[in-house]
């Protein structure tokens, strides 16, 4: 993971650009990662942990209709976490998670597990569903990795 985010600081140092983040069900530790190395106030300026619907929709405009048609848990809402963060906070790039930790709260549909990624560019937004494996710290450890390699990818392709 040092790796990645070693990659992503160099690019946005570089591109001089900056990114920000909307957590859910990371709590923050995506924030906390982006942070980590000495410098990152020339690219991070500031995140968004919105667990709760009421804070998505407050903090990140995240529509009422589609927290209650498609969850919080969807790619729907990511992609409005991301485009509201990155209009906010007005940044170059969006980072946004939402997903089931566990050890509850999962479904047939949705299991404990899946987590959704949104990223947001000034010209564009992705959305990317995985379903990981592991108790709840486990799955928000790797839903922090996951959403760095996305960022990094999008970085230099």
């Amino acid at each position: 993971m040092r790796q990645t985010l070693h990659d992503i600081t160099t690019k946005l140092e570089e591109l001089g650009h900056t990114v920000t983040c909307a957590e859910s069900c990371t709590g923050g530790l995506l924030a906390a990662e982006l942070t980590h190395l000495p410098g990152s106030s020339g690219w991070f300026n500031m995140g968004y942990v919105t667990y709760s619907n009421q804070a998505k929709q407050h903090l990140l405009n995240v529509n009422e209709v589609t927290l209650r048609h498609y969850g919080a848990v969807s790619e729907e809402c990511v992609r409005e976490m991301a485009l509201g963060a990155l209009i906010d906070a007005k940044a170059d790039y969006a980072l946004s998670i939402s997903g089931i930790a566990g050890p509850t709260g999962g479904s047939a549909e949705k299991p404990v597990g899946t987590v959704w990624f949104g990223l947001a560019t000034k010209q564009r937004i992705w959305a990317k569903q995985h379903l990981f494996k592991g108790d709840r710290d486990v799955i928000r450890s790797q839903a922090v990795e996951y959403a760095l390699r996305f960022l990094r990818h999008y970085l230099y392709r």
